[in-house]
């Protein structure tokens, strides 16, 4: 090859180059070789740690950021490209060839992350100890772990990861301004400011709402004039000066922002980065890669909020990248329910999520919901989350999963139903799993917190670390994965949710339920009602004129949750062993209590309520649940009923062995008539 041929070919490669939405350059800041104090992981040997920068380059002409809400009004480089940069870490093992060529991302939460559950260890935002690598479940296994910052409201403390994106600006250079909203409440007496999202355009207070209300289903209330002020133009405050919200009331405040930030940039940092780290040698200044060569496959994981990121991630596209090669092959969703995230709009607050009783009206339950092409016969839109990754052939293996808590407070049911409520067949690409009777994440059963009952201790852990090896073999082998576990209405397990109109709730009648009547324990059938709000005329292009929206007239999305045994233990889903061998009943729901407004929504938090040892006990009090004598008869009786269920759901591929062993062991351990 000649010289001046080898200088046009670069020349080529440079010029296309500067049309790609990319990673241009990567700093890794500090590296820790060996990590976790020299500790072996098997034959994978030791790892170490990077932790650094990416900075990154968008083309607000390509057609794959179209979709970036604002990306046309952001600043420019010389390039005429828009710049971000977002912090990166990466655990890898020192030798790439001992390891399984497979990437691991979690995608953080808030900045955070929240592996520990997963690898089986103490986790944190900075492992660093041998000791805080516990048994390494993905260590163990070869897999190379990574982070990278795409949440712009992400607090930059305590290690967390960040992203720095720019503010969008008018073509004259004018700020932009226009409604945002925020949702107030303290569960405690003591808040006397709040720190708004956004910046208020001007102070004058006649161009703001405030307004309380003691209860959900209140009327709320203008706060007069006099009642309230802005400290500046990020913070608002009671008055006078001193005044404290009033405990678990509901505030709202509506007022005109300016300075939005070009938030949903954050989809393809996330695009880009795992990008170059499987396909890139090089950053554009001659920085290696340092996973350059190795990934073979790549696996997402996520914990709640960053789930529902990637459930608008595939919808808006970003499983591929600017050559539409497929970004993430496997991801297991944990906790996302059937919402987005609200990222991708004007003024946007991805750190929110809607609950039976927090951060109503944001824009993050909206059509579509589930994977397949629907109509939606509430607004007249075609969409479906997999509709833009079909189109590319770039869609990853997915399992949503979700605990029961999903179900009752995030309109989970609508991720495997259609707008109606009727059941969907499953996309080849996807799998549904409910953890039974299972709240949002794993609480403590010695401590109700601002709740009625003791919270649900029931751990999806062990499932969650069965389905990701199921995952990774379905990915790398074809191996078909275990069948989804969901509510059906076409099986009869699903009971389906009454919307109560003008109300942000809805009901499930106890009937139709199954719940059973215990004693000192409230039942509401409260839950989540998914409406189809109306955020204004250009929200199909993330501009939100009509915040916050109102109920009021709104159509409602049909949702369900999962029927009750006699016991009130959820009959569909993947019952665990503290379900499928209850020593007490456990659910997704629970009531707030006296204070903290009573017999509304607990939000995240489900219920653990013991059964009575003996038969005497139980009538003494009536409860109709079975006593543990007259389940169990005998300690041992108890211990063989737990090992057959876990076996059992082993041979399912929803248990790994050592898991097995260790619900055995616990079982053994515990005082169940002993």
């Amino acid at each position: 090859m000649t010289l001046r041929l080898s200088q046009l070919l670069l020349f080529l490669v440079i010029i296309a180059q500067s049309g790609q939405a990319r990673i241009v350059r990567i700093e890794i800041g500090s590296r820790q070789s060996p990590a976790f104090e020299g500790r072996v992981f098997g034959s994978v040997g030791a790892y170490e740690k990077l932790r650094g920068k990416a900075y990154g380059e968008l083309d607000p002409n390509r057609p794959q950021n179209a979709v970036i809400t604002d990306l046309r009004l952001a600043p420019r480089n010389a390039r005429g490209m828009v710049e971000y940069v977002m912090d990166i870490y990466i655990l890898k093992p020192i030798d790439l060839k001992t390891g399984n060529h497979r990437l691991f991302l979690e995608v953080n939460n808030r900045g955070g992350k929240l592996f520990g559950g997963l690898n089986n260890s103490m986790g944190g935002n900075d492992p660093t100890t041998a000791a805080q690598a516990g048994e390494s479940f993905l260590m163990n296994r070869g897999y190379t772990l990574v982070w990278n910052g795409w949440d712009p409201s992400a607090a930059a403390t305590n290690n967390n990861l960040t992203i720095s994106v720019p503010v969008a600006r008018q073509t004259d250079g004018s700020a932009i301004m226009g409604p945002s909203y925020e949702y107030i409440s303290f569960d405690n007496a003591t808040s006397a400011s709040y720190s708004l999202a956004y910046p208020a355009a001007n102070l004058d207070k006649s161009r703001a709402v405030l307004t309380v209300r003691n209860r959900l289903q209140d009327t709320a209330t203008p706060v007069p004039a006099d009642g309230w002020e802005y400290v500046n133009d990020r913070t608002i405050r009671l008055l006078p000066a001193g005044t404290t919200f009033r405990q678990s009331a509901v505030y709202e405040f509506a007022y005109t922002a300016r300075d939005p930030i070009v938030a949903g940039i954050g989809f393809a940092a996330t695009r880009d980065f795992v990008s170059f780290l499987r396909y890139a040698k090089t950053d554009d200044v001659g920085h290696p890669n340092p996973l350059a060569d190795d990934v073979q496959y790549t696996f997402s994981y996520a914990l709640s909020q960053p789930a529902r990121y990637l459930n608008d991630f595939q919808t808006l596209g970003f499983n591929a990248d600017e050559q539409n090669r497929r970004v993430i092959d496997g991801m297991e969703n944990w906790l996302g329910g059937g919402n987005g995230i609200g990222l991708n709009v004007r003024f946007a607050q991805p750190s929110r999520t809607e609950r039976n009783r927090q951060n109503h009206l944001y824009p993050e339950g909206v059509f579509p919901f589930a994977y397949p092409v629907l109509t939606d016969p509430l607004s007249g839109k075609t969409a479906g989350r997999g509709a833009a990754c079909s189109a590319t052939n770039t869609c990853p293996k997915v399992f949503e999963i979700n605990s029961a808590n999903e179900y009752w407070v995030k309109a989970a049911s609508l991720l495997h139903t259609d707008p109606k409520g009727n059941d969907l067949p499953d996309p080849e690409n996807v799998r549904f799993f409910l953890v039974s009777g299972a709240q949002h994440g794993t609480g403590n059963a010695t401590s109700q917190g601002m709740c009625q009952q003791l919270q649900n201790p029931t751990n999806a852990e062990p499932l969650l670390r069965a389905l990701f090896v199921a995952l990774d073999e379905w990915v790398t082998k074809g191996t078909q994965p275990p069948e989804s576990a969901v509510p059906r209405r076409s099986d009869g397990t699903a009971a389906v949710a009454i919307p109560q109109p003008g109300s942000q709730t809805g009901l499930v009648p106890q009937a139709d339920l199954g719940w059973p009547t215990i004693p000192g324990v409230a039942y509401t059938g409260l839950i989540t009602t998914r409406y189809q709000l109306d955020f204004g005329p250009d929200f199909a292009r993330g501009t939100i004129g009509n915040y916050p929206p109102t109920v009021t007239d709104r159509p409602v999305y049909v949702t369900f949750v999962s029927k009750v045994d006699p016991d009130g233990n959820e009959v569909a889903g993947i019952r665990l062993p503290p379900v499928a061998v209850p020593v007490a009943t456990t659910t997704g729901w629970a009531l707030r209590r006296s204070g903290f407004g009573e017999n509304e929504g607990c939000e995240g938090s489900g219920q653990y309520i013991p059964f009575k040892t003996t038969k005497a006990e139980r009538l003494s009090v009536h409860d109709p649940r079975l006593s543990l004598q007259e389940r169990y008869q005998t300690h041992a009786n108890y211990v063989e009923a737990v090992r057959k269920v876990a076996q059992d759901l082993a041979k399912r591929r929803l248990l790994l062995e050592e898991d097995v062993q260790k619900y055995i062991r616990t079982a053994e351990a515990s005082d169940v008539l002993k």
